[in-house]
């Protein structure tokens, strides 16, 4: 296992700078995501650590070596790309054996490698098959077991499953997973999915047009995002926003306006607010309530309603939010688009935001975060 650290990194095409004054600690052993929307840089800093792009500037380490100079192949690590890449003119064996032939690794220890990554993925049984013969799923582990036969010491991975239909994608989550508290390997991924994030990471790097946004375990990200972007960006529906007129601020908490006139207090570090300010309320679908239940009731005309069995989505057309609003209710909900529509903000779920997209600190404390 062997830690990545990265210090003040920066990668620029020409003067097209994609990746921005990036820091970062990765620990010995943990699985880390880097997660964010298509062209932020994701991708371009996974490559720039595997060595297939230079660092305009900045350092990279792997352990206690800086590793800017180094050549791929020296840097010990091992990359899973979004395409398989496997020959199809070879078999299992020979597509997870192949680097190892072309280092002329003894043919004992070969075999070993092979048949325990083919253990570990369950591909014993596959090895004398070729790609043609497999399913997507498969040929992603065959991939995936041509980098664990090279025993690096961090993976990476470049959004490996999005060539897999959902049934899939959640099965080869739960895999890597699995492959991770096996091995306990140092691993980073790239994804612009943000369930997959939320579910596999012990650590989220948010990416925003280069910089890095926040960095966080998932529940931290979730309940105390940074800024508005994170907001909006981990949580699936989004989060809600709205936007209100501080009435009353205090240090431990702040009194806003809605639009339909209704002021209640929200539990927020109020240090940095000024009373008379515009400023963005937050809330999760999944965090509003009955309109009796909540601190302050709103309600608009429902524009669509996706019944989905396990649950109910509907969204909103409400005075004063550009987007649509969204409520969120597990079960099923008995209501038709075109009804009016009732629901409750509770205060202690709230997120507010400055206009520069800063979020006020959350005071209220979230079970297991």
């Amino acid at each position: 296992m062997t830690s990545v650290t990265l210090r003040n990194v920066c990668k620029a095409y020409g003067d097209n700078l994609i990746s921005k004054n990036v820091d970062l600690d990765i620990a010995e052993g943990e699985f880390v995501v880097f997660v964010g929307p298509s062209g932020c840089g994701k991708s371009t800093l996974l490559r720039c650590i595997a060595g297939l792009e230079d660092i305009t500037s900045g350092d990279l380490f792997i352990g206690d070596k800086r590793m800017n100079d180094v050549p791929p192949s020296e840097r010990g690590v091992g990359m899973v790309f979004q395409s398989y890449a496997l020959y199809p003119h070879l078999n299992l064996f020979d597509n997870m054996s192949f680097g190892m032939k072309l280092a002329k690794a003894d043919k004992t220890e070969t075999k070993r490698r092979v048949d325990n990554a083919a253990e570990i993925l369950q591909l014993g049984h596959l090895l004398e098959r070729k790609p043609k013969a497999l399913s997507g799923g498969q040929r992603q582990r065959v991939a995936i077991g041509r980098t664990l036969v090279a025993q690096p010491d961090v993976f990476l991975l470049d959004e490996p499953l999005s060539n897999l239909d959902a049934a899939l994608r959640v099965q080869m989550r739960i895999e890597l997973s699995k492959l991770h508290k096996q091995l306990g390997s140092t691993m980073i991924y790239v994804t612009h999915d943000q369930v997959e994030a939320m579910t596999m990471a012990d650590k989220i790097v948010v990416l925003d047009a280069g910089f890095v946004s926040q960095v966080g375990k998932p529940l931290e990200l979730y309940h105390y995002p940074a800024n508005r972007f994170v907001a909006g960006f981990i949580g699936s529906p989004k989060m809600n926003f709205m936007s209100v007129f501080i009435e009353q601020v205090e240090d431990d908490r702040v009194m806003v306006q809605l639009a339909n006139g209704k002021a209640f207090w929200i539990p927020v570090d109020g240090r940095t607010v000024t009373r008379g300010e515009r400023m963005s309320l937050g809330i999760r679908p999944e965090h509003l309530v009955h309109c009796e239940d909540g601190d302050a009731c709103i309600e608009g005309k429902v524009l669509v309603v996706e019944k989905l069995g396990h649950e109910t989505q509907v969204y909103l057309n409400l005075n004063g939010v550009d987007a649509d609003f969204i409520y969120r209710q597990s079960d099923t909900l008995n209501i038709e688009s075109g009804e009016t529509f009732k629901v409750g903000i509770p205060a202690h779920r709230c997120h507010l935001f400055h206009s520069d997209g800063t979020a006020c600190q959350r005071l209220h404390k979230e079970e297991g975060v």
